[in-house]
């Protein structure tokens, strides 16, 4: 098989943080922007969309990914990526800003399955998993970086985010370069991988797991944007650091995750993400002061750390080369759908500590469920 160099790894881990960057680039600005584009549904809409858009074609690029290969899926995700994440600034009715938004999940799930089956053809074993972990701290770090030149530029203009959207063309001129094309694998290999686990109820256990997780980590990301400069005034600008602090600890968790997977195991380490998810949320509804928020940021970054790089890891593992394409495009529905899924929280009430306390209390629910299941399983 054709090795891939650092250069290529580079790119690699800089094309996976797109994934985050759809919906969280614009979310320090959010309410600059839904004031001058005069947006007349829910705010948080303009980042769950995308997401929204994920889950509706997550089944349609499984099947596709298998018929064009990963690389050239990829090239076809990139530049539709950028030209309806930038028009999005200039479009004024809603409905089209909405279908905008909505197809640009499209591309985003076409780079994301992709990626992630490149990755599973060219590193095996524990080199997989520490790539998957790196694939996770590539997606927080992409958070840290747009999320903090996101409100930056919102401050200067409210449509000076949505340019960052045009990064997908320098991702795709990386591609070109770094990446070499995979070898198709032979049968025997898919039967090796076959032999590691061939369980249905497994791969819907991590659908379940990555659909909950990824719906309270975004718990933060669609409300934080209103609930902190409402409650402690903070700036644009100070919203996309502490929010980009969370993807900070979540990077330095990833980095650690396969270490802890070995102590504990995937299962026990996925609940023991949501039971940080839940004291993160628990304090964010009890905080009456700025330095609590760091316990916040520390707790949250953890959960995600925990729960969504294993959870990537474990549904390559789970699949065989037959499979691989359709599993992830579930787990792409999974983690996208949870982000769609934070939008309609914030209908339980108008006060954000009952909003975030039912978060708490839902995350400590779903721990408790999922490591029964988990344990389920390793048994038979």
């Amino acid at each position: 098989m054709n090795k891939i160099s650092n250069f290529g790894i580079f790119t690699l881990l800089f094309v996976s943080s797109l994934t985050i960057m759809v919906g969280t680039v614009i979310a320090p600005s959010l309410s600059g922007i839904v004031k001058h584009l005069d947006f007349g549904f829910a705010p948080s809409w303009l980042i769950t969309l995308p997401s929204l858009g994920v889950v509706v074609f997550a089944p349609i690029i499984g099947r596709l990914v298998n018929k064009l290969g990963p690389l050239k899926l990829l090239l076809l995700g990139l530049v539709p990526y950028s030209i309806l994440g930038i028009v999005g600034a200039f479009i004024a009715n809603d409905y089209l800003l909405i279908a905008d938004r909505f197809l640009l999940g499209a591309a985003t799930v076409a780079i994301q399955v992709s990626v992630t089956i490149y990755i599973a053809e060219f590193f095996t074993g524990e080199a997989r998993m520490k790539m998957i972990a790196w694939q996770g701290m590539a997606i927080e770090m992409g958070g840290v970086v747009f999320l903090a030149i996101g409100g930056i530029l919102g401050e200067m203009n409210w449509q000076f985010p949505f340019y960052i959207y045009l990064v997908a063309l320098l991702c795709l001129v990386l591609v070109l370069k770094t990446l070499p094309k995979p070898e198709p694998k032979t049968q025997e290999e898919g039967n090796i991988s076959k032999q590691k686990t061939n369980s249905k109820f497994k791969v819907q256990l991590i659908f379940y797991a990555s659909l909950f997780s990824m719906m309270l980590f975004f718990v933060g990301f669609v409300t934080l944007p209103l609930y902190l400069p409402e409650t402690f005034g903070f700036s644009e600008s100070q919203t996309g650091y502490f929010m980009a602090s969370i993807s900070v600890i979540a990077i330095i968790t990833a980095s650690q995750m396969p270490k802890v997977v070995k102590t504990l195991s995937d299962g026990k380490t996925v609940a023991l993400g949501f039971l940080f998810f839940m004291l993160g949320y628990l304090v964010l509804a009890l905080a009456g002061s700025v330095p609590f928020l760091v316990l916040v940021a520390i707790f949250t970054g953890i959960g995600f750390g925990f729960t969504i790089p294993l959870l990537n890891h474990m549904t390559i593992e789970a699949s065989t080369l037959q499979n691989q394409g359709k599993n992830l495009g579930l787990y792409s529905m999974g983690v996208f759908g949870g982000q769609f899924l934070s939008t309609f929280i914030e209908y339980i009430s108008n006060n954000y500590a009952v909003v975030y306390g039912v978060s708490a209390v839902l995350a400590l629910v779903i721990a408790s469920v999922f490591l029964g299941l988990f344990r389920k399983f390793a048994k038979n």
